[in-house]
């Protein structure tokens, strides 16, 4: 399948010269973008605080209830890369249609759903349109806007994408509450703000129109990535719980996974245009953002996964509660985000941001280790803080440094690479953190025997339960979640050492489609 050249619109050429587009223009394509960017992350965590109610209503089981929040989060992760590269080929405002549609339709059969096959298909719809939108959204802002403007928006974006992934809970612990709203409107609540995104983006997204190079997609390098990504994935979801991290089927997933990947860096390699093209990791930017990117992620969705649990359990706060508590959270990255990306824009300047990001994440992460059943919810809020504002200062931010250290016909493709290391870190992370966490909580409880809930990483019911007992799972969940910080805490540290090797380029004046016009004079259409 190969795409057809558009009208070719470059400066100093035969057709019209590519002018940029107005603030008022960027702000009004923005309005779009955002919103739909909004519910799809949202999607994500809001059904955290509805599945116990869901899963025993559709008549499904504990293995179900893993499956639809790793079907979606699978989905995303493993899509985010093939939407990167299908932007470099293709009419980026179709794809993001394309996504917007995916998510409906997932919605929509979600919300719906009468059974757990339903869901989770519907679940697996929603991831797809969520991983298109994760990277084309970026993308499309790095062809509207300059890097050097690029700052603000950019944190902005990274400030919605933190407060649909912290909020998403909240949000879903209120509806689960609220008797006459019911479960099913966490699917549902997105629908109507995705469809007016829709509209929005159809009237006011004009990217010019540049020449498109004739290309093969590389569908067997997508086939493998895929493949490879999603066994790693199934792997981490189910070790230490249906099998022993030591097992046959961890030797036979492993192996599998490095054959498939292993495969797939070979196609990349030799075909023409590959899903991820290899030669961005020579940038040393690209890499290192990379690198960079994943263990932010452990931050962002370990962080906030463990901190709901710990809220709940050991502090005995509702879920609405426990939501409304993580709000520091969400502040420190929203203020940090925003106002980073304001400074970049106006400095040019943005390594010191990272520092600062990784900084203060690393002294979260530290600070959180030292929690316990008793401590207090407004030393935790000042914790939050600083976990936040060091994430909002990193995680957006690194994906500019890359967009901005590579040629505007890969810039699809390294937007997505930096996201979908992110995507894949949180997932990694919270799936070997919980099995950590469910095996120090088991332990500390052994001396009760066996008991429901106790060896495992879901909250147990602590209503049924002595005094005596609860004291005992509370102070177990307490010292089990610090140890998890702990743990993550030179993981934080690494992604301070590795943001200082970044080395500070100057951002580029003009937007990435002005300057895929413009390389497009010297590259052949093939």
């Amino acid at each position: 399948m190969s795409t057809t050249a558009e009208p070719a619109a470059t400066p100093g050429g035969s057709g019209p010269a590519l002018a940029p587009m107005s603030q008022r223009e960027v702000l009004q394509a923005l309005s779009g973008l955002f919103m739909g960017m909004f519910v799809a992350i949202l999607a994500a965590t809001i059904v955290s605080n509805a599945l116990p109610v869901i899963i025993p209503e559709i008549g499904g089981s504990q293995s179900i209830y893993t499956w639809v929040v790793t079907a979606e989060l699978l989905a995303l992760t493993v899509t985010v890369p093939l939407w990167g590269k299908l932007a470099d080929l293709f009419s980026q405002k179709l794809l993001l249609q394309i996504s917007f549609g995916l998510f409906v339709v997932g919605s929509l059969l979600a919300g719906f759903s009468q059974d757990t096959t339903t869901l989770i298909v519907a679940r697996v719809l929603q991831g797809m349109g969520a991983g298109g939108l994760t990277a084309l959204v970026q993308i499309v802002m790095a062809a509207m806007i300059p890097p050097r403007e690029l700052g603000r928006y950019a944190g902005v974006f990274g400030a919605i994408f933190a407060v649909a992934t912290v909020g998403g809970p909240l949000i879903g612990g209120v509806i689960v509450d609220t008797d006459w709203l019911g479960w099913r409107f966490c699917f549902l609540l997105g629908v109507p703000f995705t469809l007016l995104a829709m509209v929005l983006v159809q009237r006011t997204l004009k990217l010019p129109a540049v020449p498109r190079r004739k290309a093969m997609i590389d569908w067997w390098g997508a086939l493998l990535i895929t493949g490879g990504v999603s066994l790693l994935l199934i792997w981490i979801t189910f070790a230490g719980d249906r099998y022993d991290w030591l097992s046959p089927e961890t030797a036979l997933m492993v192996g599998g996974t490095v054959v498939l990947l292993g495969l797939a860096v070979l196609v990349e390699s030799r075909v023409a245009e590959p899903v991820i093209p290899l030669d961005i990791f020579r940038s040393r930017t690209v890499t290192l953002s990379v690198v960079a990117s994943a263990l932010v992620g452990v931050a962002m969705f370990g962080g906030t996964v463990f901190l709901a649990q710990y809220l709940q359990v050991s502090l005995g706060y509702s879920p609405t509660e426990s939501g409304l508590l993580t709000l520091p959270l969400v502040g420190g990255l929203l203020v940090s985000s925003t106002v980073a990306g304001a400074l970049i824009t106006k400095t040019g300047r943005w390594k010191g941001w990272l520092v600062a990001g990784g900084v203060l994440m690393t002294v979260g992460f530290a600070l959180f280790s030292t929690i316990d059943a008793q401590t207090s919810p407004w030393l935790l809020g000042v914790f939050m803080v600083v976990l936040g504002a060091g994430v909002g200062a990193l995680m957006q931010n690194l994906v500019l440094a890359a967009q901005n250290d590579v040629p505007a016909h890969e810039l699809g493709a390294a937007t997505s690479v930096v996201s979908f290391f992110r995507s894949l870190g949180g997932t990694v992370g919270v799936s070997v953190l919980g099995a950590l966490l469910a095996t120090r909580v088991a332990d500390d409880l052994s001396v009760l025997g066996p008991m429901e809930g106790g060896g495992e990483a879901a909250a147990p019911d602590m209503s049924a339960l002595p005094e005596q007992v609860r004291e005992l799972i509370r102070n177990a969940y307490a010292d089990a979640t610090a140890e998890l910080f702990l743990i993550a805490t030179p993981l934080a540290a690494l992604a301070l050492v590795v943001v200082l090797f970044i080395k500070e380029k100057a951002l580029k004046t003009t937007s990435g489609a002005q300057r895929l016009a413009e390389e497009q004079q010297t590259l052949p259409l093939h």
